[in-house]
């Protein structure tokens, strides 16, 4: 059954637009995998009407229970890709949903690899976009950073295009079973070669893998990444919006820490809720309702 709404993330700016498209009459999914940063904030006072400290945690549950008593729905589960047809295709590492419009709310990655050369070489080799950038390296050997279903899904892109790639965990144990005419390489990466261009990944054991690209997906997809496969501009990884949060992609629309700007609960819920009576009025119209 397609969905009016699918929501990327169900932190503060998630629930609170989830909350403003079905009490206009639409259905909405909330896809997250956990609470998000909010999961580990100690007491918050600086939130208004919280009578007494409460925490993160219960901050994001009663959220969700208001989604829920509102007749929304919550799936526990990871994205790892969209793409459009007409509809939005909302992949997930256990299924796939259809939506009309889609809500990037997933707040911002805060950490990277600690890998020597990687920020140096970004864009001359890094990659964090498989869909987008393994047409450049057809036949050519690569490696792919990552561990679980994000990466997974991100090898599904590579390997119909690329020369052999190496699946690198940096330490990890995988989480997914990759398949079997794929390297898996645990060794950590010390340091990423080349001058002008990427030429070879070097591990911590002074072992050398030469490849012409290294493809990252560590850990989940960030919305930056989601945005990007959908071709949405990125500016300092931050997705682009404007006054409305709404992104240059008709039916897509982002709220949160993953546009940038203030991290504050008060701020997310805010756009969150900017971004859903936006989200609003594009259904309307686009069912020919006059909003």
């Amino acid at each position: 059954m397609i969905q009016d709404a699918a929501i990327i993330g169900n932190g503060p700016a998630g629930l609170s637009a989830a909350l403003y498209l079905l009490r206009a009459g639409f259905s909405v999914t909330v896809i997250g995998q956990d609470n998000g940063a909010l999961e580990k904030a100690g007491y918050i006072e600086n939130y208004f009407g919280l009578g007494t400290p409460k925490t993160g945690h219960q901050l994001v549950e009663d959220g969700k229970a208001q989604v829920l008593r509102l007749g929304g729905q919550l799936l526990r589960d990871q994205v790892v890709g969209i793409t459009w047809d007409g509809d939005f295709l909302v992949d997930t590492a256990g299924s796939q949903l259809t939506a009309r419009t889609i809500l990037l709310t997933t707040g911002t990655s805060r950490k990277m690899a600690p890998i020597d050369q990687l920020d140096r070489l970004e864009g001359r080799g890094v990659s964090d976009c498989a869909v987008c950038d393994a047409f450049f390296f057809r036949e050519k050997p690569v490696a792919l950073l990552g561990d679980g279903e994000y990466a997974l899904h991100e090898l599904k892109e590579l390997l119909p295009i690329t020369g052999p790639v190496t699946v690198c965990t940096n330490g990890l144990s995988p989480s997914v079973e990759f398949p079997p005419e794929v390297t898996v390489c645990r060794e950590p990466i010390r340091r990423l070669v080349g001058e002008e261009r990427l030429e070879a990944v070097e591990f911590s054991d002074g072992s050398i893998l030469p490849v012409e690209a290294l493809f990252l997906a560590l850990g989940t997809a960030k919305g930056s990444d989601l945005a990007r496969k959908l071709g949405i501009r990125l500016e300092d990884n931050r997705i682009v919006v404007n006054e409305q949060m709404a992104t240059p992609l008709p039916g897509v629309f982002a709220a949160g820490d993953c546009t940038g700007g203030i991290y504050q609960i008060s701020i997310a819920v805010g756009e969150g809720a900017r971004a859903a009576l936006s989200a609003i009025r594009f259904l309307r119209e686009k069912s020919g309702v006059s909003p």
